[in-house]
């Protein structure tokens, strides 16, 4: 059974599923959205810091820093009622095992643009001087994911976009000169199949799953079973963001969504992590949630920030985060997009920060330049143009 016939299909309602959907409606294209969560952003787009990066966490990249303080400014426009502007956030560098010394910090922040300020002396006493070299008071705040869903909800809904709630994409075939997208209820198990000129794979740290379900060669990703703790921190510092950079340290920020503060460091935040790609094999199974390590990771932030030790551990966010290989050495968050050579007509994509999908519209333009999207790869393709069809929201 066929439900509908779409220009192009979108797999995955994270941010970035979303944010690509919208970007084809906008151009007139028929689109259909799937996601296997009973809501759209429900995983990686809410279970993280929820940092707005303005550039100041990635010192080691030039690029990313850069890129984070153009699109910051069009997130903070367009999202404004989804942003938690109301406490102070702080920036440490440490004096021993950074990557980058203050002055070296200081001069990436002049070079993208990103003011700092000196810490008043009171905050400065927060830290153990032995460990800390300098603190900055920087502009960098957090979103609300709830805000956040419901705005990107509503946005969907009047861009006339069928959204398919607890709704598995199963498997991605050629069709009759089209793609066939076979998808099932994560309920009752109904299946049902969309016929597409283009699939566009944005699940993230599942994007290998669907390909090779589909039989479609896989991308390179490093993945990690990460946690995010969330702890009720010491009164003192119920209004404050703290990051230590730049290496083995951590980093907590208020966390708008639930009322509590975030908690995430370097050396602990990853349980493990493997290798996906055409040359690895994945694991049989997806490794799950684990014991928590809020007190291991406390307890060392304890050292730079004596006052943490105060704070109350109460629940973790555990998720698997998708990294690019290459972003391990040089901590960049660059938007994969990559084309199957067995379907030129499947993209997947995947980003490394929610801020940035700012430049998606202008990578999926340069990807679509010619009527064909079943072309050979690396011959120009672009999206035809239809009349926006009315929303129907997929049973």
């Amino acid at each position: 059974m066929t439900h509908g016939r779409f220009d192009s299909v979108v797999i995955g309602g994270g941010f970035y599923g979303s944010t690509v959907a919208l970007a084809l409606a906008g151009s007139g294209a028929k689109v259909a959205l799937l996601e296997s969560a009973d809501d759209i952003l429900q995983r990686a787009s809410s279970t993280n810091q929820a940092r707005v990066h303005t550039g100041y966490h990635y010192p080691r990249s030039i690029l990313t820093g850069l890129r984070s303080r153009v699109n910051c400014r069009r997130f903070l426009d367009e999202f404004d009622d989804c942003i938690e502007r109301g406490f102070r956030h702080y920036y440490a560098v440490a004096r021993r095992h950074s990557n980058v010394t203050a002055g070296q910090f200081e001069a990436f922040c002049r070079r993208i643009d990103a003011p700092l300020r000196e810490a008043p002396a009171a905050v400065r006493g927060w830290f153990d001087r032995r460990l800390i070299e300098r603190v900055y008071e920087v502009d960098e705040w957090t979103f609300d994911a709830n805000r956040l869903k419901a705005r990107t909800f509503a946005r969907l809904e009047r861009a006339g976009i069928d959204v398919y709630l607890g709704t598995a994409a199963r498997r991605i075939s050629a069709a009759a000169g089209a793609l066939a997208v076979d998808m099932a209820s994560t309920g009752n198990g109904a299946s049902d199949r969309l016929i597409a000129d283009w699939v566009f794979n944005c699940t993230y740290a599942r994007t290998n799953d669907l390909l090779r379900d589909s039989e479609l060669e896989p991308v390179a990703l490093r993945l990690e079973l990460a946690e995010i703790a969330l702890m009720e921190p010491p009164s003192e510092l119920e209004q404050v963001g703290l990051t230590v950079v730049c290496g083995p340290f951590f980093s907590t920020l208020p966390c708008p969504s639930t009322g509590l503060h975030s908690l995430s460091h370097v050396r602990y935040t990853p349980h493990c992590a493997w290798q996906e790609g055409p040359d690895e094999t994945p694991p049989s199974r997806r490794p799950e949630q684990r014991s928590s390590r809020f007190f291991h990771m406390v307890k060392d932030a304890g050292r730079y920030v004596p006052l943490l030790k105060g704070a109350r551990y109460v629940r973790s966010w555990f998720d698997v985060k998708a990294l690019l290989p290459e972003s391990e050495l040089s901590d960049s968050r660059p938007i994969l997009i990559q084309r199957s050579r067995r379907l030129p007509g499947v993209v997947s994509i995947l980003g490394g920060k929610i801020d940035n999908v700012y430049d998606l519209p202008g990578e999926l333009a340069q990807l679509t330049r010619s009527d064909d999207s079943h072309a050979p790869l690396g011959q120009p393709v672009r999206f035809r143009s239809v009349v926006p069809a009315r929303s129907a929201r997929g049973d």
